[in-house]
């Protein structure tokens, strides 16, 4: 049996860009298999389902999707130097920040890859087309790019990237951009001098995305450099660059002041999808979850735009709720107080009334 794992991805995918650095920070030994058409026909979709990437393939052959479930069975498997860091606040800051760069961040993601073609085109094309079919020509290639490019282009407007929406998105982008090149001049990674989950999320867009596609590279690397530095430790992950969070369960003004716009702006869309999801299941009783149930409006700066309600982004809510909600004690108190100086101490009393859960690769509800 061959003792290494399988990661089923390519680098222009966001999320593969997390699992990829876990894996190296763990030390866990793999192999990156790219997702040709070959192998989503003959892997990914007999053992998952559906093509989507990534996917790990254990050494006895299980098969695991979605990245934070990937990271939470090899965290299982491999539990020394936990991305979970022990303290709650810490722990807490941690699993709102992946959640966000997850769900949140694929905004800036998407409408940096796709909507500067002067600067992204052609390579992306070569990309996507040489990833799907590396042994066709090149010319081949740039027609294969066009196409399966097209595909994830029009998702685009469905995450509410709109051109009403362009401006507020770059000036978010660009001042969260300012706050992370603070906060790395001091501090190697997002909560002190060690990786947690905060950092694994948050690699899925600044990589893949922001930090590999032209236009936003070129632009992290003039406004950003101490972020486009970290992205450097985070491919490569040195024993060297490992430190310890920071004391006293503290967490950077810069840190705080995301985790405060991100309860402001995208937890009131949080808080009305679990209403509306609520609503749409005692509409529908037994009927299977489906990928959108509609849509909402979210608001950016001063822009309001629309965007499609996804129930998975609930399932990742879930994670830190559920955290906050089991302290009790002096903890709880430790970390309300610090939720309610960022204006979050509402949103992580949620209820929550129609829970879902992973089952086989798809939502149900708990």
């Amino acid at each position: 049996m061959n003792s290494s794992y399988k990661l089923y991805g390519m680098e222009l995918s966001l999320y593969t860009g997390k699992v990829r650095s876990y894996l190296r920070y763990k030390k866990i030994d793999f192999e990156e298999v790219l997702e040709t058409r070959e192998v989503y026909k003959t892997k990914i979709v007999p053992n998952v389902g559906y093509p989507i990437v990534p996917v790990i393939e254990s050494p006895e052959g299980e098969f695991v999707q979605d990245t934070t479930d990937i990271i939470d069975y090899l965290e299982h498997r491999f539990p020394s130097r936990s991305v979970y860091p022990r303290s709650p606040k810490q722990h807490l800051a941690a699993l709102l920040l992946e959640q966000f760069a997850d769900e949140w961040l694929v905004i800036p993601a998407m409408h940096y890859r796709w909507n500067f073609p002067d600067y992204n085109e052609a390579y992306l094309e070569k990309e996507f087309g040489g990833n799907s079919k590396p042994d066709i020509t090149e010319e081949q290639q740039r027609l294969q790019g066009q196409r399966t490019g097209a595909m994830f282009k029009g998702s685009v407007p469905f995450l509410g990237i709109t051109p009403n929406m362009y401006s507020a998105i770059e000036s978010w982008y660009e001042e969260m951009l300012e706050l992370l090149n603070t906060h790395f001049s001091n501090h190697r990674f997002i909560l002190g001098d060690a990786p947690t989950i905060a950092d694994f999320g948050f690699i899925g867009p600044m990589y893949a995305h922001l930090g590999r596609d032209p236009y936003p590279m070129l632009l992290m690397q003039a406004k950003a450099p101490n972020v486009y530095q970290w992205l450097t430790r985070m491919r490569i992950l040195d024993e060297l660059s490992f430190g310890e969070l920071l004391p006293d369960d503290e967490i950077s003004p810069q840190i705080e002041a995301i985790i405060a716009r991100m309860f402001k702006e995208q937890f009131p869309v949080l808080k009305n999808l679990v209403s509306k999801l609520g609503e749409w299941e005692q509409a529908n009783p037994g009927t299977a979850i489906p990928r959108s149930i509609g849509e909402h409006e979210f608001t950016i700066g001063d822009s309001t735009g629309k965007r499609m309600m996804s129930p998975f982004n609930q399932w990742m809510l879930q994670r830190p709720i559920n955290y906050y909600q089991q302290l009790d004690g002096d903890s709880k108190l430790h970390v309300q107080n610090w939720l309610e100086k960022l204006g979050g101490g509402e949103a992580m009393s949620m209820d929550i009334p129609k829970p879902v859960k992973r089952v086989n690769n798809v939502l149900v509800f708990d």
